[in-house]
């Protein structure tokens, strides 16, 4: 399979380029998304590209994307990529990391749900009690199942800055109260959805992130990635307690190698041992393989 950590497409026009994900502009309704082997952590893109990664989260993605369309519409397109990219030589080496999807207003809100505390929430939970502004019970342990799912948005952060956890009221007077309402409400539907079908497929997925948009009348619309091995913790069902931080499917893996270094999580990032490299692709790889058959 390619490595793709740098697209080289010159016949459509370069519109962003993020810490994953190259976006290109196909016409005025149309947008070409190419997931790279790119992996960032604590906001850095790291220098060593996980080969294979970027066609394992748009497999995943797409599984998902056609499992809760019952849910809410999703941007993906009726073009082909045969379409959008006509040349055999550009289309090649992009084809397992490509989507073709509708061009949407994207909202400025990361929509989080926490189904187990861990993480950045562990840490607030152990600070304060709380997450977000949402009080938890008392004596909760790491990585322990919530007593119900937790929406706990942040901002949007460019590349290289860190995402800021913000409380529900913040993001009503970014989008409104019923927008607001209708992004919380969404996520927290996908999550519960998406948590049970995982699980009966031994994997638990502790928490997620969800990125909307709008199109021209105004209806949510899911967009990006959604629950795969980036946006979301996975752990084996089967290796799971509470107490201590679980082993995972995603990159929390690569993360945990990074603690151990010296280095101070700024740009740039170190490179990553072909042991770290050939363990995170196969944990991708067999998340992919549980959650799609």
């Amino acid at each position: 399979m390619n490595t793709v950590f740098e697209t080289q497409i010159t016949s459509l026009p370069l519109i962003h380029k993020g810490k994953v994900r190259d976006i290109y502009e196909i016409d005025d309704d149309h947008m070409l998304i190419v997931t790279t082997d790119r992996l960032s952590a604590f906001d850095v893109i790291l220098p060593t590209p996980i080969s294979g990664k970027g066609a394992v989260l748009t497999s995943v993605a797409n599984f998902w994307f056609e499992r809760t369309q019952h849910i809410i519409p999703n941007h993906l397109a009726e073009m082909t990529l045969e379409q959008a990219l006509p040349d055999a030589d550009e289309r090649e080496p992009v084809k397992d990391h490509a989507v073709v999807v509708r061009r949407l207003k994207a909202l400025p809100v990361e929509a989080i749900v926490r189904g187990y505390i861990i993480g950045s929430g562990w840490k607030d939970y152990q600070r304060s009690g709380a997450v977000c502004g949402i009080t938890l019970p008392e004596g909760l342990q790491q990585a322990e199942q919530l007593p119900e799912p937790l929406y706990t948005p942040s901002t949007k952060a460019d590349v290289g800055d860190h995402d800021e956890n913000v409380d529900f009221d913040h993001t009503i007077k970014l989008l409104g109260q019923a927008l607001a309402e209708q992004v919380r409400d969404a996520s927290l539907q996908l999550y519960k959805e998406a948590a049970a079908y995982a699980r009966e497929r031994g994997i638990i997925i502790a928490d997620t992130k969800f990125e909307f948009g709008q199109d021209k009348d105004g209806n949510l619309v899911l967009i990006d990635e959604v629950l795969t091995p980036d946006s979301s913790r996975f752990w084996p069902a089967d290796q799971y307690q509470p107490g201590i931080s679980p082993p995972s499917f995603d990159k929390q893996y690569v993360r945990d190698y990074l603690e151990t270094l010296d280095w101070n999580k700024k740009a740039p990032g170190p490179e990553l041992p072909q042991e770290v490299v050939d363990n995170t692709v196969a944990k991708y790889r067999e998340a992919m393989e549980r959650l799609t058959n």
